[in-house]
């Protein structure tokens, strides 16, 4: 069902529409079949940047749609609520657009950011690396300057649109310790640049996820954005915008759940009547409806602070514990609601419980987010 949602304007309400429109004919029409056969749907993200559905929480005079976050988020939840793994892939292009805008340069803005903000080239985010995930201070990965720029060896892990993106945002050691990563803004297709095969995931199967291999790729001085050594600063400031997307995505992928349960309980009968007017299924559906609302309501306090200019790290922590372990059991509860036939593809339940796993672990796992709630008590 259509969420009613309280926008600060008509515009925001005019591109909820939009969103809804191209959702439904370009997603919830072809999600089925790329899930299931695990291909890439080719095309659609240069129709997601025509819609200018990409670069919407960026000013318009870099290039972007001059959204604010609030709104942002929420076209996230629409296009999750049809197709989870492209909703993960714009929030990700998104976070990959970060550093660039945030702390690069006027002439390096100039040079890259509108065809990256209008959709025409896509991004990736390059941090964890097989041995740092969580802690990303630990990062192997080089960067050595040499004459003509730097020098890139190393492996990292775990990319969205590995392979397949045009750029990353690439974080790569040029020194020792904490202040010793530096952020660059790496292109997709360099020599000495290679990428493993795709991983093969619990879900999310349509966007590839992949390792990168830098073996002596030389990338020029001006692709380093900030300061060496103030990697992992734009890292971890990058990461509280991020989990605030991935916590709208996860969101959407709970009301897709109940809008599934919630129709199968008013059509299945079981001793004369709807299995929703049985109480202790009623109650349960009641219980996903609060989990989908609260989890809402949460991410929406994030980012109202994030566009108030409030600090906000602590909550979009918040929000992306709140809303993923949302979407985790509200998918459960959806396939149990379906009983044996939440089972079975023939339904979308078992794909929503399986994709909602994820996102209780990318953009910092909910152990990482404890943590981080935790020291922000702590002060």
């Amino acid at each position: 069902m259509a969420v009613v949602r309280l926008l600060p304007t008509q515009e925001a309400r005019d591109l909820l529409d939009l969103t809804r429109d191209f959702a439904d004919k370009e997603l919830a029409t072809r999600v089925e079949e790329h899930e299931r056969d695990e291909t890439y749907p080719e095309g659609l993200f240069a129709k997601l940047g025509e819609a200018g559905l990409l670069g919407l929480p960026y000013p318009e005079e870099m290039g972007g749609g001059g959204q604010p976050y609030e709104v942002y988020l929420q076209v996230l939840e629409e296009l999750a609520a049809r197709w989870a793994a492209v909703a993960v892939a714009v929030s990700v292009h998104g976070l990959s657009c970060f550093p660039l805008a945030t702390y690069g340069t006027a002439e390096q803005r100039d040079r890259w950011l509108p065809d990256m903000l209008a959709g025409k080239v896509i991004g990736g985010y390059s941090l964890s690396e097989p041995q740092a995930g969580s802690d990303a201070g630990a990062l192997n990965c080089r960067a050595e300057r040499v004459e003509t720029g730097y020098r890139i060896s190393g492996t990292k892990a775990w990319i969205t649109h590995g392979g397949r993106a045009d750029f990353y945002a690439l974080f790569a050691r040029t020194g020792e310790g904490s202040r010793g990563v530096s952020c660059f803004l790496a292109p997709g297709r360099a020599e000495g640049l290679t990428f493993g095969r795709p991983e093969q995931k619990m879900g999310l199967h349509a966007i590839p996820t992949t390792s990168a291999h830098w073996d002596g790729a030389v990338i020029d001085s001006d692709r380093l954005i900030g300061e060496e050594g103030q990697g992992l600063q734009i890292a971890f400031s990058a990461l509280d915008s991020g989990r605030l997307g991935i916590a709208a995505c996860a969101t959407g992928l709970a009301q897709a759940a109940l809008d599934v349960a919630v129709r199968y309980a008013n059509e299945r009968t079981q001793f004369g009547r709807k299995i929703i007017d049985h109480q202790g299924l009623g109650f349960l559906l009641a219980d996903m409806a609060a989990a989908v609302d609260s989890a809402r309501a949460t991410y929406l306090d994030a980012a109202r602070r994030r566009d108030a200019g409030l600090p906000y790290g602590r909550n979009a922590s918040v929000a992306k514990l709140v809303c993923t372990d949302a979407a985790m059991k509200v998918t459960t509860d959806a396939v149990q609601v379906l009983g044996g036939y939440g089972y079975t593809r023939d339904f979308p339940a078992e794909r929503y419980m399986r994709e909602a796993k994820i996102t209780q672990i990318f953009e910092g796992t909910n152990q990482i987010q404890r943590l981080v709630i935790s020291r922000h008590l702590s002060r």
